[in-house]
């Protein structure tokens, strides 16, 4: 099962940033949202980011243009009926990737491979969601997942060898490290990553240190390229509090969500994307 042409569903932070380096990699890709202005600016950001590169002698021009003429931006699901592949990159909601999931399973090929980039919800339970149980899984871009390394290509208890092998092989032309892991809340990353950043806002809440404090320690004592409060920051405190609501329910008291990262969410502040977090961006 070789994956030539990838449909990726959302076209947000990560969505953008998963066709982009799909497309550098000389995939055909159909990026997808449901307004053209969402798609526009996912399209947008890809732009700015190849230029960027550009200008800073890390890219040739010719290969800015190739991959951009690599994505094809649509806001119908029926163009993706034809893809390999489909990477769906939607609101960290189960219900929703389940609807997204069962429309497809009628729109497409029966050997197309159908994985989702959610960083805890069940694969189990999205696979169930469609005809095609053995040929879901996982692949979790971690971001920026256009510069970021690690794909963990997740499991469920009727994923395939041959879906495991085949997305293995995708990871891998993408320049990306697949890594496998099985089927459990957070899976291995956010399993782990989540409880040191829910322990470092609860540090805050404490007054056990400053914002500056708790991460410098992390990135001066751990080694961490980012200090885990800068790490909610990027990821988006909303996302960060609906991951830690699937941890919370599937593995205890462990993973109860800071009150502290609940009134942040609540008052609007989410982070970088929204220019006020633990932190403020210009």
């Amino acid at each position: 099962m070789e994956i030539k042409k990838i449909g990726i569903i959302g076209s947000g932070v990560m969505g953008s940033g998963i066709a982009q380096a799909a497309a550098q990699s000389g995939l055909e890709v159909l990026l997808m949202d449901t307004e053209d202005e969402y798609v526009q600016r996912g399209l947008e950001k890809i732009k700015k980011r190849l230029e960027k590169r550009i200008a800073e002698g890390k890219l040739q021009s010719a290969e800015g243009k190739k991959t951009l003429s690599n994505i094809t931006v649509t806001t119908s699901l029926e163009d993706c009926k034809n893809a390999d592949m489909i990477i769906e990159a939607v609101v960290e909601n189960e219900e929703v990737k389940k609807r997204v999931f069962t429309e497809l399973d009628v729109l497409c090929r029966e050997e197309t491979v159908f994985t989702s980039n959610t960083s805890s919800i069940s694969i189990t339970r999205l696979a169930q969601a469609t005809q095609r149980p053995g040929r879901v899984a996982g692949m979790h871009f971690m971001n920026p997942a256009h510069i970021m390394k690690l794909i963990e290509i997740v499991r469920g208890v009727r994923t395939s060898e041959e879906t495991i092998t085949a997305l293995k092989a995708a990871a891998e032309k993408m320049g990306k490290v697949p890594v496998v892991a099985n089927d459990f809340p957070g899976f291995i990353s956010s399993r782990v990553m989540m409880a040191m950043i829910n322990d470092a806002i609860y540090c805050l809440q404490d007054g056990v240190g400053s914002k500056e404090d708790i991460d410098s320690i992390m990135k001066l004592g751990a080694h961490h390229p980012m200090g885990p409060l800068e790490l909610a920051d990027l990821m988006g405190l909303d996302i960060c509090l609906n991951i830690l609501e699937v941890l919370h329910a599937g593995l205890g008291e462990k993973y109860r969500p800071s009150p502290l990262l609940r009134n942040m969410v609540a008052a609007g502040k989410l982070g970088k994307k929204n220019a006020e977090g633990f932190y403020e961006y210009k």
